[in-house]
């Protein structure tokens, strides 16, 4: 069983579960009677990482327009020079 969204114009949204693959375009609101219209949903947002939820609403927005990068980000203040083992080999390279 699943749960579907209807859209009531008097009672606004209306839930209800029917077996997968057989849900109506429209019910009768349980509230005042009217008839209530499917509308989609996304599901289970609340179980996904807000990590990827955010990583995906950041692709979704520079999609058409992305960012525009204008210069190279600042190094870091500490950042070290690897220091390599000086064997034979290595000591006839040349040095920064």
């Amino acid at each position: 069983m699943a749960i579907y969204e209807y859209q009531c114009d008097g009672d606004g949204i209306v839930e209800a579960t029917h077996p997968i693959g057989t849900a109506p375009a429209s019910v009768t609101c349980p509230v005042c009677g009217r008839e209530a219209r499917r509308v989609y949903s996304a599901p289970m947002i609340s179980s996904v990482p807000p990590a990827l939820v955010g990583a995906i609403d950041r692709a979704e927005k520079t999609r058409d327009e992305p960012d525009v990068v204008t210069s190279l980000p600042p190094k870091p203040a500490n950042q070290r020079t690897p220091v390599l083992p000086l064997t034979p080999t290595l000591r006839r390279l040349p040095r920064p």
